[in-house]
């Protein structure tokens, strides 16, 4: 009973999360269950629901620190006493860095297709969604659509998608993220 209990208290939410992400990704939200996480960390799955009360949970949880780290980056450039044009560029650039360092979170993130999670994927993404679009949108000195915010969005995004598939982090494709995001401000700036 002692060792469960140290077990317990060693074992912390985000070792569990850290876990669960890279089983997410490797196998699928639906392939993973609780006690196969239990047995990644080498503890019973009982352990793991001292934390979290179900895998839907677990996830959810996993996606909102995932969006708060992102959330996190875009306000540590808007309080950069910088030009809007430096801070669009740098708004831009800091989401492809976010997602090609972070891959297995960008994954979790933005690449989920299992319908059982979607809906846990609404609120956090959202709300970061509109706080991206609303400083794009004020930075720049032309009136920008939603349409053409969602559209620089999508663009940023096929760029972490497709470079996800080829690079292991942000330096290896720097030059091109600085030239792709220069060519996207051409037509917001």
């Amino acid at each position: 009973m002692l060792a469960r209990r140290k077990m317990q208290h060693e074992l912390t939410k985000d070792i569990i999360m850290d876990t669960a992400r890279d089983l997410f990704v490797k196998n699928g939200y639906q392939h993973v269950s609780m006690r196969q996480i239990a047995k990644e960390l080498g503890c019973s799955h009982g352990s793991i629901y001292y934390h979290f009360k179900n895998k839907a949970e677990l996830f959810y949880a996993l996606v909102a620190n995932h969006f708060d780290l992102l959330e996190h980056r875009l306000d540590e450039i808007l309080n950069r006493k910088i030009d809007n044009r430096e801070k669009i560029k740098e708004i831009l650039l800091g989401f492809i860095e976010f997602g090609l360092t972070h891959q297995s979170h960008y994954e979790i993130m933005f690449l989920t297709k299992d319908e059982d999670v979607r809906n846990y994927l609404n609120e956090k993404p959202m709300l970061v969604y509109e706080k991206f679009a609303k400083s794009i949108h004020s930075l720049s000195d032309q009136k920008l659509l939603l349409q053409d915010i969602w559209t620089i969005f999508i663009s940023l995004h096929g760029f972490v998608s497709y470079y996800m598939e080829h690079v292991d982090n942000y330096e290896d494709v720097k030059d091109a993220a600085r030239y792709h995001v220069n060519f996207l401000l051409k037509g917001i700036i």
